[in-house]
């Protein structure tokens, strides 16, 4: 089997299950509790929090421990959102192209009067740090942009942007599950006063994660209960998965530079090997993305088909992102970059990592020509197109 959807989830690292496993037989006590046996789980919490915080280039008391990405996002943009509105600023700036996580939360506060904008998204998947500026009012609370795609894998210019809220006075959040763990990241350095991410996306256990908060920002309380996290975040510590994410996170971040150099080599040659099929073409920038992350739209073929067909090979693959790929409807990435319907419906995305190998590479390269091949040859809507009925939408 060759797994290529490492932007979905990722296998967790033997470093991150070996740390995890002392805190379920061992030091298994709540950290909440007062006598010594809670109190060293206590300890070994912060200490956690302290390795965290290192990677990220902040303050441990500006580590919140969450449930994962969406929750920390949740909680930052319900933060900021609470902020404004007490200062009477109920405009927000995001993407179109944003995580679920982020989209969903800004309908719900649209609902309670909020004004979004959303910005339109140029078609390399890169949004110009210029948009940001433009858009930016009087009665702007937050701008929350995500630091890279998690579908078509673009990276956006995080510091610019920061840089601009920073000068605006307008708090600025972005949801960093992708890019924690494969790219540089230091909130101070890029002006970033809230960030998310989770732990599973870098070889970390499933069901944790953190927002980092600037120091002097009250978090907003969306779970009710005990005293946990400083108030803010109620409910016993899962502290066998928080010891895991701090040893992913530090592993990751230790061999950043690696790793983007091998798979930046892998991900450039299944580019050049897939863009050699007749009508598909690369979504999203070539330079400015993830170094593990390839996304095609084919002409003439449903992603569904293909996938499936994948499988058969021996390849887990996905047409987008993990949260969205049980939905018969166009990814919302591809429509905002301006894929039309017909051809977003045809998305592939193939995500590598660590293990990927250049056998792999040529595996895929061929097995997904063939695929596409195949079902072009079925096909009415491809059919139409060689025949002249339809017309094409890429040019080759």
């Amino acid at each position: 089997m060759i797994y290529a959807d490492n932007a979905a989830t990722t296998k967790m690292s033997e470093t991150a299950i070996n740390a995890m496993l002392p805190y379920m037989n061992e030091i298994y006590g709540n950290p909440s509790s007062l006598y010594s046996f809670g109190q060293q789980a206590k300890e070994e919490l912060e200490k956690a929090r302290t390795r965290v915080a290192a990677c990220l280039g902040c303050d441990p008391k500006e580590i919140t421990f969450t449930s994962g990405g969406s929750e920390a996002d949740n909680q930052a943009i319900f933060t900021a959102a609470k902020y404004g509105e007490r200062k009477g600023k109920k405009h927000i700036i995001s993407t179109a192209f944003e995580h679920h996580a982020v989209l969903h939360t800004l309908e719900r506060l649209k609902k309670q009067g909020f004004e979004i904008t959303l910005l339109d998204v140029h078609k390399n998947g890169v949004i110009d740090p210029s948009q940001v500026a433009e858009a930016i009012r009087e009665d702007t609370c937050l701008v929350t942009i995500m630091y890279a795609n998690n579908e078509i894998g673009t990276i956006q210019p995080i510091e610019e942007i920061g840089k601009i809220c920073r000068e605006k006075n307008v708090l600025f959040h972005t949801d960093a599950v992708q890019a924690a763990g494969h790219l540089h990241i230091n909130v101070k350095e890029q002006n970033i006063d809230m960030l998310s991410l989770s732990a599973h996306k870098f070889h970390g256990p499933k069901g944790i994660g953190v927002l980092y908060a600037k120091r002097g920002i009250i978090l907003d309380t969306l779970i009710n209960g005990g005293a946990q996290e400083r108030g803010k975040r109620a409910g016993t510590e899962n502290l066998p998965a928080i010891m895991g994410m701090a040893a992913a996170l530090e592993e990751a971040c230790a061999g950043i530079d690696n790793y983007s150099e091998k798979l930046t080599a892998l991900r450039d040659r299944l580019i050049e090997g897939l863009d050699k099929i007749p009508y598909g073409e690369l979504n999203g920038d070539r330079e400015k993305r993830l170094p593990g992350n390839v996304n095609f739209c084919f002409e003439g073929i449903e992603g569904e088909s293909l996938l499936l067909l994948l499988d058969d090979k021996g390849i887990c693959a996905s047409s987008g992102s993990a949260c969205t790929s049980g939905s018969l409807d166009p990814s919302h990435v591809l429509l905002a970059i301006g894929r039309p319907h017909e051809v977003a419906h045809g998305s592939l995305r193939l995500t590598i990592g660590e293990d990927t190998t250049e056998e792999d590479i040529d595996y895929m390269i061929e097995a997904v020509t063939e695929v596409v091949t195949y079902l072009r040859n079925m096909s009415p809507f491809w059919r139409d197109l060689t025949t002249g009925k339809r017309t094409h939408v890429f040019a080759k």
